[in-house]
Parts: structure tokens; sequence; C-alpha cells
């Protein structure tokens, strides 16, 4: 008798079941190790909190929406950074679910499932979902917003217009790459026949009204903040240093992408065996609208996004990894043809498992083995709940006031934000980045100011005591971290700025 795996058989009879149980796993992963293994939240987290507790229309640091939604979520869940982690896992679902609903109406569900299982060895392998932040809120805007692009040209569906003038106004109140990312949509509907015969009516017009009403307050603020302003273009003797750095984003792109180009090697006829009966996943006929749509899609964001961040020379891809490379896997699949075979299926889930599982598998790695092996100290190993309790209390005891503000080390300084009872964060090396309080302010309300103490007397830093003359340092107090293996224990310089009256 031929035999199908179970496995096989899910993604031809039950294919939504086989994305919801895959999804769900890996967004149970991510939930659950930075509850278990960090002690303070990653990257720019604590700082995106510090910001979103203020509700700024915009700052420099972008549109407000992610900071807003984080700080809801922050409340929600008691003052607790798991309601942030949810928030990102939340954020990981919604934008797998919506790829897959595009993958089916594309391939149809089964195929669909093949390509929701691709992307993710890339989404997940290039951008961590831990850090909740613009560029995780943009992913499952850019799946909606993909969807009902596609539900608009390739479907005929006018109803589709009032959700995508809602995912265009969020996007545009997410992150400042939301008006390239709506012009590769709109370049793509004027590219095709179909989509400038869905551009030829009175709907379009009624989206780009809820657009402007979505984005206005942030409209507003760029005008009187005097920031609307296109990037200066770099001096002719810096293009040969833009262009690689072009070519050095453009890379690392292709790179995130090496477990599916492992995968489709590891399935060809190459290892085959001979005589092999291999199942074979079936979808219908793809028109060459579908076609054109996902490999723009699929190329088009990486090579766009990489040209502008490496003229630009900014950090990375506009959007980030996980809008350039979403639409890879579904290229992928698109371009194989109307039937998969699964050669090799145990090697085939090994490996993909592991593309899955490595981030994961490598962050708990850091955080249990590093510190024994290297003295570079991991930033979600710092105790932030310890920090934050300490100079909440001792502030409240020498004052009998609560804590209202925080300055200081930047990094120390988030982190007593988030852990502490909310206090106002005060960046006073650049105080123009954190408009709602000013030096002199702090001075007059009175807050904690802290940094790395750098010997047993706790002497600030000259140009922390330059910023604030008069500060009194308190005797050092150290936190053990995580696991502190070959690094000292961490010690915090402090000083108390008794509020005036």
């Amino acid at each position: 008798m031929r035999f199908t795996s179970l496995v096989v058989e899910l993604i031809r009879a039950r294919p939504r079941l086989v994305v919801w149980v895959v999804v769900l796993a890996q967004a149970a992963i991510w939930l659950l190790l930075p509850l278990i293994f960090y002690g303070s939240p990653p990257g720019d987290l604590a700082t995106v909190l510090a910001f979103g507790r203020e509700y700024q229309v915009g700052t420099e640091l972008g549109p407000p929406l992610a900071f807003w939604l984080a700080d809801i979520a922050y409340r929600a869940a008691g003052n607790h950074i798991f309601g942030v982690y949810l928030l990102a896992q939340v954020c990981e679902i919604v934008t797998f679910i919506a790829f897959y609903r595009l993958a089916r109406a594309v391939v149809g569900g089964p195929q669909g499932v093949l390509a929701v299982l691709l992307t993710m060895t890339v989404v997940v392998f290039s951008s961590p979902s831990v850090e909740f932040g613009p560029l995780i809120l943009a992913r499952p805007l850019w799946a909606l917003l993909l969807l009902h692009s596609w539900q608009l040209i390739g479907q005929n569906r006018r109803s589709a217009w009032f959700a995508w003038s809602i995912d265009c106004g969020l996007l545009l109140l997410t992150t400042p790459a939301a008006i390239g990312m709506i012009l590769l949509v709109v370049a793509f509907a004027l590219a095709t026949e179909r989509g400038r015969r869905t551009l030829h009516a009175i709907d379009p017009l009624y989206a780009l009204l809820v657009i402007i009403v979505l984005a206005l307050p942030y409209l507003i603020w760029l005008i009187r903040a005097d920031a609307i302003a296109l990037p200066a273009l770099p001096a002719l003797a810096d293009l040969a240093a833009r262009a690689r750095r072009w070519g050095v984003v453009l890379g690392g792109l292709i790179v995130a992408t090496a477990a599916i180009v492992l995968l489709v090697i590891l399935n060809s006829r190459w290892f085959a065996r001979s005589g092999d009966d291999s199942p074979v996943i079936y979808r219908p006929a793809v028109g060459p609208l579908a076609q054109r749509f996902v490999y723009f899609f699929a190329f088009a964001p990486a090579i766009a996004g990489s040209f502008i961040a490496g003229l630009f020379n900014l950090g990375q891809v506009f959007g980030g990894a996980g809008v350039a490379l979403l639409m890879s896997g579904l290229a992928v699949v698109v371009a194989t043809g109307d039937l998969i075979h699964l050669r090799r299926q145990r090697l085939l889930r090994s490996v993909w498992a592991g593309a899955v599982a490595a981030p994961a598998a490598v962050a708990v790695a850091a955080a249990l083995f590093l510190p024994w092996t290297s003295t570079t100290e991991l930033q979600t190993s710092l105790p932030s709940a310890a920090i934050g309790r300490f100079f909440d209390d001792s502030y409240e005891r020498r004052t009998n006031q609560r804590l209202r503000a925080v300055a200081g080390d930047p990094e120390i300084a988030s982190l007593i934000a988030m852990a502490a009872r909310r206090p106002h964060l005060l960046l006073d090396a650049t105080p123009q980045r954190t408009p709602w309080l000013s030096i002199a302010k702090f001075n007059e309300t009175g807050g904690v100011v802290v940094w790395r103490a750098q010997d047993t007397a706790g002497t600030p830093p000259p140009e922390l005591a330059q910023r604030f003359p008069g500060l009194v340092p308190e005797v050092p107090r150290a936190f053990d971290r995580l696991v502190n293996g070959r690094l000292p224990v961490l010690r915090i310089g402090w000083a108390i700025v008794r509020p005036k009256g």
C-alpha cells in the first residue's frame, strides 16, 4: 500500500488547521522564551514604553500608534511586560493568517500552507518578533494591505476598499516608511490594466478621505514640528560607499532566505531516490495577473527598500526585513508549478523545524552560556524589576513623594521608567527627544539620576555632573544579573534631585 504521512494528509485536507497549529506554536515559543530567560526587555522596548506613556502625537521616533498600543498592552497586563510580549505575538499571528488568506486566494489552501511554512523560515530568522515597535506592528498591516489590494485588483471586490483605506491609515500612523509601501501598491495598480480599471471609480476617493482623516493628527504634528522634509542626497564622493551599503543590505536580505533555498534544493529531483513515489500538493492554475502580483511584491520591497537604505545610509530597509521578505515564500511556491512533489519528507521537516527554532535556541544559549564565555553584557540580562523597585522605593523613602522622573544613563533610566511606577523619562543628553520634560522642569519636580558606577564612590560622569550641577552621589547599588558568569556585578551610581518646595 502507498504510505503518506499524516502531515501531508493534513495539509491536503485541513490546511487552515495546519497554519493555525504552526503559527500558534511559534508564537507560544516567543511568548514564553522572554518571560523565562529575559531579565529585562530586548532592544528598544523599554524606550518604546517610556515614549508610549506620554501619548505624544509624534516624536523623533516616528508616528505614535505602536507606542500607544505598547503602553495600552502594558497597562492592561497590570503593568507587566507580558502584555507587550503578547501584543507582539498577536501581530505575528495576524501577519501569517492574513498572508495565508492571500496565498489561499492565489494558489489554493494546500499550497498556501507551504507558502506560510517557507515564509516563517525567513521572517522568524531575519527579524526578532519580541521587540514590539513600529517594525513589528507594520508586518500585520502590510500583510492586510496586500490581501485587500489583491481582493480589489485580482478579485474585483469593491467591498474591500474600506478595509484597504484603514490599512493605509494605520500604516501611516505606524512607520515613516508607510508612504513608500503604499506607493508600491499604487505603482502596481497603475502598471496593470485591471489595476487601472479598479482606480477608475469613485471608491478610491472615499478611501483617500478615510486615509486623510486617520493620518491627519500626525500630519498636523509634522507641519507644526517642521519635520516634513526630504532626506538630503549624498555627495558624489559618497556614492561609492552608499552603493556598497546597498549591496550589504541587499545581501543581508538574500542571506535571510537561505533556509528557503536549502529546502528547495533538498526537495529537488537531484536528491530524489530512483522510483520515488512522493506525494503531490496540487493547485489550480495561477493566472498571469496573480503571478505578476506575487513576483512584484516579492522583489520590489526588498530591492527598493535596500536601495533607499543604501542611498540615505539607513540602518535597514523601510518596514524591516519582515515586510521586505513577506512574499518570498509565496513567490517560490508560484514559481514551482501546479504540482509540488514533497520528496524526503522527514529531512524537509527536520530542516524546517531547525530553521524556525534556531533563533530561539540561540537566544536561550546566549542568555545562559554567553556570560561564561565572554565579557560582553547582554541587554536582556539586567534585572529590570529589581532595579526599578529599588530606586522607586529609595526615592519615596527619602522624599516622601512618588518618583516622578528619571534621567542619566539612557538604558538604565529606560528600565526604571518601565519597571517602577511609570516615572517620566528624560534623555538629558538629547532633551529634544523627550519634549514632555526638560532639565529645568526635572530639577523643579525632582527625580533620580542614574549612571554606571566606575568606582566605589559612585562619582558621576563629568558630562552628567555638568548637566546636573550639585549632584550628591549616593553609595552605588550592586545588582546581580540573570547570569553573572565572568562579568562583575552591575553597579549603578545614583543621586536624588529633591523637588523644589
